[in-house]
């Protein structure tokens, strides 16, 4: 219980420091929280819902409504999503995607994903496919922090790997 609040606490951090800068919403740009606790993996993702459907408002038809489940349904596979070096010996424990409420001007997906890692040591990169899967997507801002240090990273499609 200790390691997972221990992972909150500097996620909650990296969120306030990206608070403090001016959270903004740019389309086709989105946003990954990572943080490495002894043996805890923890990824906060959040992207645009024009990122991941082509549309930021409540969905008017039923083939919109489909659309909008089914990036629900892509961002819950986390295998498909995120490849982290097998060394680490890296195993999900959770995936919790929220769907926006279309109560503002801008709508996003949040999603959190939790693993619990063998091998911390070991862990060297994760590769993420969330390019291939939204193709409006164009980059994606990465701060992480963990027994390594700390830092910010831009992944892109030709470069969509973080490697520590």
């Amino acid at each position: 219980m200790k390691k997972i609040f221990l992972t909150y606490l500097m996620l909650i951090v990296l969120s306030s420091v990206a608070y403090a800068h001016g959270k903004k919403h740019v389309h086709g740009e989105g946003r990954l929280d990572v943080a490495v606790d002894k043996g805890n993996l923890s990824l906060n993702l959040e992207l645009p819902l024009e990122v991941a459907v082509g549309f930021e408002r409540k969905p008017k038809n039923d083939k919109e409504k489909a659309t909008l489940e089914a990036a629900g349904k892509i961002l819950q596979d986390a295998g498909l999503l995120w490849v982290i070096n097998s060394s680490a010996g890296c195993q999900l424990i959770s995936a919790q995607v929220g769907l926006p409420k279309f109560e503002g001007g801008h709508a996003d997906i949040d999603a959190s994903y939790t693993y619990q890692c063998a091998n911390p040591s070991d862990l060297k990169t994760i590769e993420t496919s969330l390019f291939k899967s939204f193709k409006r997507l164009y980059r994606l801002e990465v701060k992480h922090v963990g027994p390594k240090g700390q830092g910010a990273i831009r992944l892109t499609p030709k470069n969509p790997e973080l490697r520590w």
